[in-house]
């Protein structure tokens, strides 16, 4: 072998110092594979059986959303699959994506199966690691399909059996932790979900499952509509063509980061929001149209039935000037009646959501206006210290949900930094 088809990582646990470079092989010389198939999905009695089948999106996951029957597998090319077996996803969005199987089942075409006697957690890692690359080199733009060929013909660096073991047992570690932390997470979401279903009042309820003591005898909530207590202000169309993250004096609120990664509760010193560029004309921008803490900025488009009509409360802008942008809605209270952080919480609970997306309209692109979102009915307590309480115990649980999530991430990072150090990369 070559010197040039060897290559050692950049870190090595002591044991291996001074063993030689890694061997770059080639996927199909290490590793028997195979596609699978789709039963008929006209004929009913290949589905609804016992064996999970396992589509694209689906593989690493502990359930699958159809199961088929043995008379669709043996009617097909649908091949199964155990446990512990390396599968990658050769179609769609999540084309390139890495799994171990977390269960028995049977697989469709779009997904390739490697077996073999070398360690499924450590070729795992290593094409983790080089998804991007992957990606980049045979699917362009992001979009696109692998092959069961191409990836094949991928080349890795393989150490022997047990450096492979040691690698696999220490990232394994690192995984479990990691396991560990997002099922906390998930445990404080659930406590979460469960609070604002007893919280806030369900349908045809005048007050909610769960009141705090000292306000049990203040009576019913307050009934009103949204047009009742908010106003509609002017907001600008400026496309992400015209934002940036470096330089301006106005910041934009974008719909689609309140779809994907502002807090319900937005404190513009903990948000990444882009600025306006200096070019447009900000002048025309009325002072009106500048938020103010308190405002609620609702995204009045999306895709998703479950996002339409999200929605953030500007609770803090820190003297610094904001606008609400493209396919968003911004709505002021013509008075106070709720506090600030209240309306944020309120408008995520179940029939306030329900309510919204009744309101939506549309085919592939749902959308919400604000005559139609006006007509949503809510409730609240009148009496703002109990709004302040519910504020105070739901803020309090986000913040723990945040500090669950940075850890996660940190713990991500610290696992990707690692294998960069552990795995040799070379793009050929």
């Amino acid at each position: 072998m070559s010197k040039e088809k060897r290559l050692s990582p950049e870190m090595r646990f002591p044991e291996f110092l001074n063993e030689e470079g890694w061997e770059e092989k080639e996927l199909k010389k290490v590793f028997d594979s195979f596609s699978g198939g789709t039963p008929n999905t006209l004929n009913k009695g290949y589905y609804g059986g016992n064996i999970p089948f396992i589509r694209s999106a689906e593989i690493g996951k502990e359930k699958t959303e159809l199961l088929i029957t043995e008379d669709g597998l043996n009617n097909s090319s649908a091949k199964l699959v155990n446990k512990g077996d390396l599968l990658i996803a050769l179609y769609g969005a999540n084309s390139g994506d890495v799994a171990i199987s977390k269960i028995d089942g049977a697989i469709n075409q779009a997904i390739l199966c490697l077996q073999s006697e070398y360690s499924n957690s450590f070729t795992y890692n290593y094409l983790s690691l080089k998804k991007d690359w992957i990606v980049s080199k045979y699917i362009q733009g992001g979009q696109g399909n692998l092959s069961g060929e191409i990836v094949k013909s991928i080349r890795i660096f393989f150490p022997k059996k047990y450096e492979q073991q040691k690698i696999a047992s220490c990232l394994s570690s690192l995984d479990d932790l990691i396991a560990t932390h997002n099922e906390k997470l998930e445990v404080l979401k659930d406590h979460k979900k469960g609070l604002m279903q007893n919280l806030f009042p369900l349908v045809g309820k005048k007050v909610p499952n769960y009141r705090f003591p000292e306000f049990e005898d203040e009576g019913e909530w307050v009934k009103e509509t949204i047009y009742d207590v908010y106003e509609f202000k002017v907001t600008n169309s400026f496309s992400r063509e015209y934002l940036n993250y470096e330089k301006g004096e106005v910041k934009n609120i974008h719909y689609g980061d309140i779809h994907t990664k502002y807090n319900t509760l937005f404190d513009i010193t903990r948000e990444v929001v882009p600025l306006i560029n200096s070019e447009v004309a900000i002048d025309r921008i009325s002072e009106d149209s500048y938020c103010k803490e308190g405002d609620i900025v609702f995204a009045d488009a999306s895709e998703d039935l479950h996002d339409v009509g999200k929605s953030i409360e500007i609770i803090n802008l820190n003297k610094e000037k904001l606008v609400s942008g493209l396919h968003t809605l911004l709505a002021r209270q013509r008075e106070r009646k709720l506090e600030i952080g209240f309306g944020g919480y309120l408008f995520k609970s179940d029939l306030l959501r329900k309510q919204i997306q009744r309101e939506s309209q549309g085919t592939k692109v749902l959308g919400i206006s604000a005559n139609r979102i006006s007509k949503v009915k809510f409730s609240y307590p009148k009496n703002p210290n109990e709004q302040k309480r519910i504020i105070s115990c739901l803020s309090t649980l986000d913040e723990l949900i945040m500090a669950q999530s940075y850890r996660i991430d940190h713990l991500q990072q610290y696992k990707k930094g690692l294998m960069q150090g552990l795995f040799p990369f070379k793009n050929i």
